[in-house]
């Protein structure tokens, strides 16, 4: 069964409920990092949290939700071996999978309703990475992570 990690920041709180449901209803294992009130809380700590569960293996991916996803996509981005995006809508969702092997999923929760983020949540999760020419572009990335350079 396939576990993913999902945290959110006090924006993201109840979209964040939802799409755990939402997971555990298709058949998946949900690992909630929070914030588990409706208290303002500080998007960096739990995209750290995340971030790091899902570089150490074991989680399929993460998806993080905050206000717009921006923060969120950013502060994972930190860590090494994460490569987190930001989407909106469906098709970003499948392309960041296919083209990015993107492990970690943001949206907004300000900026989509809560049918549009299932369906972004299903192309991220029914799709898999291509690899090929994708993959040259992966390793770039990861050059850039590790040297500050390509």
């Amino acid at each position: 069964m396939k576990l993913f990690a999902i945290g959110s920041d006090h924006a993201g709180y109840e979209m964040r409920l939802s799409i755990k449901a939402y997971l555990e209803s298709r058949g998946f294992s949900v690992e909630d990092f929070g914030t588990f009130d409706r208290e303002k809380s500080n998007y960096p700590e739990i995209a750290d949290v995340v971030a790091n569960k899902v570089a150490a293996g074991g989680y399929e991916g993460g998806i993080l939700i905050c206000g717009t996803g921006i923060g969120m996509s950013l502060a994972a981005n930190k860590v090494r071996g994460i490569r987190a995006a930001c989407v909106s809508e469906p098709y970003s969702a499948r392309m960041c999978k296919e083209h990015n092997n993107a492990n970690i999923i943001c949206f907004g929760a300000r900026v989509v309703g809560i049918e549009i983020a299932k369906m972004i949540v299903d192309q991220w999760i029914d799709h898999e990475f291509l690899g090929g020419r994708h993959q040259t572009r992966v390793d770039m990335i990861t050059k850039i992570e590790e040297n500050g350079h390509l």
